[in-house]
């Protein structure tokens, strides 16, 4: 990986075809997106976060990063200066975006963006909203160890691969209990709370891709499509069809 630098200099605004990459980079200032429809994927060496529509990722300044658009999408971005972060958020986190900071980006990033003063009104706006916006838990984070990291290909590879973790260990070279304490230590959940995260990011792409709801829930691991629903209204705030229909808003 060979990150470039990319200038940014006021919003932007790019649709995006499903699978379509924008390989790895950074900027020097801090990038609020905010994805039209679809779901982007955002990607850093530390670790990925699935971003819906109606929801925001805050990117600092100077992380590398790359995108990957699942369903048709549309990257709507804006950028403040480095030391304009109003939640002092070190990461890039993804956000509760209210209604009203979405149509603020979405006026600013058009095609007939304001301009002086309106434009500067609207930024304050969007600052004033970015300080309430909470932060949700939508990371999964990428383990270093190279144990870790070989059973995090075979569970990306097929999410719903129900192996205990005594026998992924079996297949990886490591213990049960070695496994465990490293996932803790790399990436502060405890294996059944990452392999739970992996299924939901999962689940978000397949839908964003089309699939139907008892596929998704198949191929994701689920026991029955009931469970999924569960699972995944209680992480996002709405049910996966009424997701896939409306693209949000979600909670």
């Amino acid at each position: 990986m060979s990150p470039t630098r990319q200038e940014l200099t006021g919003p932007t605004r790019q649709p995006l075809a499903h699978r379509e990459r924008i390989d790895w980079h950074f900027h020097t200032v801090n990038q609020l997106i905010c994805p039209g429809r679809g779901v982007l994927e955002v990607s850093t060496p530390q670790g990925g976060w699935a971003v819906p529509a109606h929801r925001g990722v805050w990117l600092p300044a100077g992380v590398p990063h790359a995108h990957r658009a699942h369903g048709p999408s549309e990257l709507r971005s804006l950028s403040f200066p480095a030391e304009v972060n109003p939640l002092a958020l070190n990461r890039p986190t993804v956000l509760a975006v209210s209604r009203l900071l979405w149509e603020v980006v979405e006026v600013m990033s058009g095609p007939e963006p304001p301009q002086g003063e309106q434009f500067r009104a609207l930024e304050r706006v969007a600052l004033d909203q970015l300080c309430r916006a909470p932060a949700l838990g939508l990371e999964l984070p990428t383990p270093s160890d190279p144990r870790l990291r070989d059973l995090a290909d075979l569970l990306a590879a097929d999410p719903a691969d129900d192996r205990t973790l005594a026998r992924l260990g079996a297949a990886v070279g490591a213990s049960e209990r070695t496994l465990s304490r490293l996932f803790r230590q790399e990436t502060g959940m405890s294996f059944p709370q990452w392999r739970a995260q992996l299924r939901l990011h999962r689940a978000l792409t397949l839908l964003a891709a089309g699939r139907s709801v008892t596929s998704v829930a198949a191929a994701c691991g689920w026991s029955s499509p009931s469970s999924f629903v569960e699972s995944f209204r209680k992480a996002f705030g709405t049910t996966p069809g009424r997701h896939q229909r409306e693209g949000g808003p979600l909670r």
